[in-house]
């Protein structure tokens, strides 16, 4: 059984092609992927199910770390820990 303090997660750092690194907070990244949903001409297959675009983007933050946006273009978001003191 794995540690449920692996999905305690309060930061993400976010990668885009062409742009540094960013470090975001749960809710940002969730914006941030509500963003790159919102641009694509057809949302995935498994994502479909979702009513809206906040449940579609939450379920990519719990379950994945990457989003093909176009052929070769590739978003991902990895959690990350941030050391209470750099905060």
């Amino acid at each position: 059984m794995s540690d449920p303090l692996i999905y305690d997660c309060d930061n993400y750092v976010v990668l885009e092609p062409g742009k540094n690194e960013s470090i975001l907070s749960a809710i940002e990244t969730i914006m941030w992927l509500e963003n790159w949903l919102n641009q694509l001409e057809e949302v995935p297959e498994d994502l479909k199910r979702y009513k809206s675009i906040r449940s579609a983007a939450q379920h990519l933050l719990d379950t994945a770390c990457s989003l093909v946006v176009e052929p070769g273009f590739t978003i991902q978001w990895f959690a990350v820990r941030l050391d209470p003191e750099n905060k």
